[in-house]
């Protein structure tokens, strides 16, 4: 790029789109004679003409409309982009990251709510398991799933987890035979939820099952790809009702043993430097997110109660050690 004169090509770009050396002096807020000055200078670079005089207005060469055509499309999305940038800043934000299974599953179908609610405000969401740095990212909050251990930040739980075993109504007709759950699970497909808090080793002990020589035909790093493949017939997944009660209400996933107890704990949590929650933009959010939480709960767990589950809360030292990401 060092040599391209850009100030010249500048020049030319706004006399070749208004065809007239004086209309882009204007535009460019120079004189006429600066305007021809680098044109010549650019002519003289390329070693070509770049326009021709028809009636006092110019008319692009052959070798200057190819030029042309790069450069008005090059200087038009800089314009673009600095109008954005312009735009962007005149607008109050809100920047949040998402654990991904729980952003794609039970934030994505309700943000839209939010945003109707507050037209004005510039909302960007990364779902990604990566926390952020809080002092080197300008973020303005997290939801996070995990134990709720960050030490020096504000840390809110909005959301309890309702984990149990899950597959569709075919597999569970096919396993309905065998009646002991030692050999049904022995038999089932387990599907493994990697990053999941609770995960079935957790879960067969804590549940008092025993199963020798333990496999996993299918593992995933996100929930909703578990939930995905036990809703078409792949298997049973140890996981949360809280992302897939659509599937649920539906009928697509059942509970694969009833009669033992989903496991409740605190798993969804609002996430911020105390010096965050002054902007009002935060605590507007804050407290939608908790409303829509609270109610998503409820209704979950009169959901599992009316399919005959019950419940079990799980203490924190019961759970998988460590930070995960669903």
């Amino acid at each position: 790029m060092r040599d391209i004169n850009l100030k010249a090509t500048e020049y030319f770009e706004a006399a070749a789109r208004l065809g007239t050396v004086t209309k882009a002096a204007a535009e460019l807020g120079v004189s006429p004679s600066a305007v021809s000055q680098q044109i010549k200078l650019l002519e003289t670079q390329f070693g070509v003409k770049l326009f021709r005089r028809e009636k006092r207005r110019l008319k692009l060469t052959l070798d200057g409309d190819r030029l042309f055509q790069t450069t008005t499309q090059a200087f038009a999305a800089l314009r673009n982009s600095r109008n954005a940038i312009g735009q962007q800043r005149g607008q109050r934000s809100l920047n949040m990251r998402v654990s991904p299974s729980y952003g794609v599953r039970w934030l994505g179908p309700r943000i839209a709510g939010f945003a109707s609610d507050n037209p004005d405000w510039n909302i960007r969401i990364d779902a990604t398991p990566e926390f952020s740095e809080f002092d080197t990212e300008a973020i303005d909050l997290d939801l996070r799933y995990g134990l709720g251990e960050w030490a020096g930040l504000t840390v809110e739980c909005i959301m309890h987890d309702a984990v149990l075993p899950l597959c569709s109504p075919g597999f569970l007709e096919r396993t309905k035979e065998v009646s002991n759950a030692v050999e049904r699970l022995q038999a089932a497909q387990l599907i493994d939820s990697v990053k999941s808090l609770y995960r079935w080793e957790l879960w067969l002990a804590a549940s008092g099952f025993e199963i020798p020589d333990l496999t996993y035909p299918f593992r995933f790093d996100r929930s909703s790809m578990s939930i995905e493949m036990a809703k078409q017939g792949g298997g049973v997944a140890l996981d949360s009702a809280m992302l897939c009660r659509g599937e649920i209400e539906r009928g697509e996933l059942v509970p694969f043993l009833p009669e033992t107890p989903a496991i409740e704990f605190a798993a969804y949590w609002f996430v911020c430097p105390a010096r965050h929650l002054n902007r009002r933009v935060v605590n507007r959010f804050f407290e939608w997110v908790s409303d829509e939480a609270k109610e998503h709960q409820g209704k979950v767990r009169r959901m599992l109660e009316n399919l005959g589950c019950t419940f079990r809360v799980a203490p924190n030292d019961e759970l998988l050690s460590g930070e995960t990401s669903q």
